[in-house]
C-alpha cells in the first residue's frame, strides 16, 4: 500500500483537509500546533487504496522541537511515496521556504494552496501554472473548509501517486545531504514571489483587524473575554437545564413504567443493585450528556473562531509569573466547565513540565459539578442576598488555590518553552467543523464516564447497602463504618460521619453528592434543605464546601491525568496534593472562625 504524508506549517488547515479527504475525525481547531500526534486513514485514489498520514505542523524541516523530530524521523525511517505540502495561501510568502526545504529531499510532492477563499478576499492571486513550473511539482488551489477544489486535489494526488517511482535508499542519502542554505532559499522565494504571485499594494483593513482592536485592548480585552465566557456558560445551562430535566423525567418514567415491573420479581438485593446501582449509574451519566454536548459545541465555536488564541495572548504575562503561560489560562478557564476536556487540552503544549504543572492546577477550578453541590448547600444555609457573594467567594478561593499550587511547584516543573502564538484571522466556523469537533470530544467523555461513573455508583450502592440487614445509607453499612473511621481526621474541620460518606460519593463524581445527601439523610427536596439548615451552621457549611472545592478530583479527571501524563506517580501527586491542601485550608478557616466567633 502506498503512503501519502500531509505536511505543512501549523494552522494551515492540514487536519481539516485530512478530514475532508479521508472522512476521518482528527482533532481540528483554530490553534497553531493542535496536531501533536500522527493520524492516518485510508483513502481511495485513482482506483487504489493509499494510506494518508497527517503529520504535526512544523515551521522548519531542520528544527529540533518534538513535532519537528516526529516529522523528520518519519521521513527518514518510513517509506513515503508522495508528499502533500499544505500551505496557507494568504501567507504564501512566509511559507514557501518550507516548501523549498521539502522539495530538496527529492521526494515526489504536490503543493496544496489552502484557504483560497481567504486569499481571494485579501486580494492575493497565485498563478498556479507558473509556480508549478518553478517548483517542479503540481500546484492546486483549494479551500478545505468549504470543499472548494477538492475534486481537483484528489485528481492531482492520484496522478502524482501513480507517477511516483520508488526512490528507496537514494532518498535517505539525499535527505542526509540536504543543507540548510537560508540565503539561497530566501533569494529563490523572492524571485518566485516576484514572478508568480500578485500581492495588493496594501492589504485592505480586515474585519479581523477591527475586532482585534477591541478584543486585544490592554484594558478591555480581558473583561470582554470573561464576559463572553460567562455568557457561554450561561447559555450552556440555560439551554441544557430544561433538556437535562426532560431527560431525567424520561428516565424516571422508564424506570416506573418498564423497569420496576420487570425487576419486581427479583430478590430485594438484586432489585436494588440493578435499579439503584446499574441503572442509576447509567442515568447519572446520561443526564449530563445535554450539558456536555452543548459545552463542547459552544467551545468549538469559540476555539475555531480564533478567540482562545487571543485569550492566551492577553493572559500570558500574568501566567508567566506562576510558571505557566497563556495556554494554561485557557485550559483553566475550560476547567470551570469540566476538568476532563481541560486536562486533555494540555496536549497543545510541547514542553512536558508545562503540561504537568497545568494538569496539577486545572482540577482546582470550580467545575460545573462542584457548582451544583454549592448551589444546593448555599441556598439551604444562606439568605438570598448573601448567596451570590458566597458563590463568588468560592470562585476567588479556586483561583487562590491555583496560584498557591503553581507557585509551590513551578520550580519542580520548570519549563523553558517560549510562548509563541500565531493569531489567526477571525473565522466563522462551519457547522460541519463544529459538529465533528464536538462529537469527537463527547465520544471521549462518554467512554470515560461510562467506565468510571457507572462502576463507581454501583460500588457506592454496595457500600451503602452492605452488610445485609443494615439500614441503607446508615452508619451500620460499610460506607457508614468508613465514614466513622475518618471522623478523627475530619472532625477538626467540622465534617461529621454523614458528610464524610458524601465525600466518598464525590470521589466518583462531584455531582453524585446531591443524590448521596438524599440517601444518607433519608429525605429530599425542601425537607433535605431544612435538615441541612438545622444540622449545621454557616462555618461548618463553608468548611465542607472548601474541602469539596479543593480535595481529590473525580475519577474521570484522575484517569485523564494518568493517561495524559503517562505517569502513575504524577497521577498520585494529583490526588494527594489537593487532599492535603483541602484539609489545611478547611482547618485554618474552621478553627480560625471558631476562635473569632467564640
Amino acid at each position: 500500500m502506498k503512503r501519502i504524508a500531509l505536511l505543512g506549517m501549523p494552522n494551515t488547515g492540514k487536519s481539516t483537509l485530512f478530514n475532508r479527504l479521508t472522512g476521518s475525525s482528527a482533532r481540528v481547531a483554530n490553534w497553531a500546533g493542535v496536531t501533536v500526534d500522527l493520524s492516518s486513514a485510508k483513502i481511495l485514489l485513482g482506483g487504489h487504496i493509499a494510506e494518508m498520514v497527517d503529520l504535526p505542523g512544523i515551521y522548519d524541516l531542520h528544527g529540533f522541537s518534538d513535532d519537528e523530530k516526529v516529522v523528520r524521523h518519519l521521513l527518514e525511517g518510513h517509506p513515503i511515496d508522495l508528499l502533500a505540502i499544505v500551505v496557507n495561501a494568504t501567507q504564501i510568502e512566509r511559507q514557501l521556504p518550507l516548501v523549498l526545504q521539502v522539495r530538496s529531499l527529492g521526494l515526489p510532492a504536490v503543493l496544496l494552496l489552502n484557504m483560497a477563499d481567504e486569499a481571494k478576499r485579501n486580494g492575493v492571486e497565485v498563478d498556479c501554472a507558473r509556480l508549478a513550473a518553478h517548483l517542479g511539482m503540481p500546484v492546486v488551489l483549494l479551500s478545505a473548509k468549504y470543499g472548494l477544489g477538492q475534486v481537483e486535489a484528489m485528481r492531482v494526488l492520484a496522478q502524482a501517486l501513480a507517477d511516483a517511482s520508488d526512490v528507496g535508499p537514494a532518498r535517505r542519502a539525499q535527505l542526509q545531504a540536504v543543507l540548510s542554505d537560508d540565503v539561497r532559499i530566501e533569494q529563490e522565494t523572492a524571485a518566485m514571489m516576484a514572478e508568480a504571485v500578485t500581492l495588493p499594494l496594501q492589504l485592505p483593513e480586515q474585519v479581523s483587524d477591527r475586532i482585534d482592536r477591541l478584543a486585544l485592548h490592554p484594558w478591555l480585552g480581558l473583561p470582554l473575554f470573561f464576559l463572553a465566557m460567562l455568557l457561554l456558560f450561561q447559555a450552556v445551562f440555560w439551554i441544557g437545564g430544561p433538556l437535562q430535566q426532560g431527560l431525567t423525567w424520561l428516565f424516571d418514567q422508564l424506570r416506573q413504567l418498564a423497569l420496576e415491573p420487570v425487576a419486581a420479581q427479583l430478590p430485594d438485593f438484586f432489585h436494588g443493585l440493578l435499579l439503584d446501582g446499574v441503572y442509576a449509574g447509567f442515568v447519572t451519566v446520561a443526564a449530563f450528556v445535554p450539558l456536555i454536548v452543548l459545552f463542547f459545541f459552544f467551545m468549538a465555536l469559540v476555539e475555531d473562531s480564533g478567540y482562545l488564541a487571543r485569550a492566551a495572548f492577553l493572559t500570558d504575562a500574568l501566567m508567566a509569573k506562576l510558571g505557566l503561560d497563556g495556554r494554561s489560562f485557557v485550559m483553566v478557564l475550560m476547567g470551570f466547565g469540566c476538568n476532563v476536556p481541560a486536562v486533555m487540552g494540555t496536549r497543545m503544549m510541547r514542553a512536558r513540565p508545562l503540561r504537568l504543572l497545568s494538569m496539577l492546577v486545572i482540577p482546582l477550578s470550580l467545575c460545573s459539578a462542584r457548582l451544583q453541590v454549592f448551589l444546593f448547600i448555599v441556598s439551604a444555609i444562606f439568605a438570598p442576598m448573601q448567596a451570590p457573594w458566597v458563590i463568588f467567594g468560592f470562585y476567588l478561593a479556586s483561583f487562590l488555590t491555583m496560584i498557591v499550587t503553581a507557585l509551590l511547584f513551578r520550580g519542580r516543573f520548570k519549563s523553558s518553552e517560549p510562548f509563541v502564538v500565531e493569531l489567526p484571522p477571525w473565522r466563522v466556523p462551519t457547522l460541519r467543523q463544529v459538529a465533528m469537533r464536538g462529537w469527537l470530544e463527547v465520544r471521549h467523555f462518554l467512554s470515560r464516564a461510562t467506565r468510571f461513573i457507572v462502576l463507581g455508583v454501583i460500588a457506592i450502592w454496595l457500600l451503602t447497602n452492605l452488610p445485609l440487614g443494615a439500614a441503607p445509607g446508615s452508619t451500620d453499612t460499610l460506607a457508614g463504618q468508613l465514614g466513622t473511621l475518618f471522623v478523627p481526621v475530619l472532625a477538626p474541620i467540622g465534617i461529621d460521619e454523614k458528610l464524610a460518606i458524601a465525600l466518598m460519593f464525590g470521589f466518583v463524581a462531584k455531582e453524585v453528592m446531591i443524590g448521596a445527601f438524599a440517601v444518607i439523610y433519608g429525605m429530599s427536596g425542601d425537607a433535605l434543605s431544612q435538615e441541612f439548615a438545622r444540622s449545621m451552621d454557616w462555618v461548618q457549611a463553608v468548611s465542607f464546601m472548601l474541602f469539596t472545592l479543593i480535595y481529590t478530583p473525580c475519577i474521570s479527571t484522575i484517569a485523564t491525568i494518568k493517561t495524559e501524563s503517562k505517569s502513575a506517580a504524577f497521577a498520585t501527586l494529583a490526588v494527594l496534593w489537593p487532599l492535603a491542601l483541602a484539609w489545611l485550608t478547611s482547618f485554618v478557616f474552621y478553627q480560625g472562625m471558631r476562635q473569632i466567633l467564640a
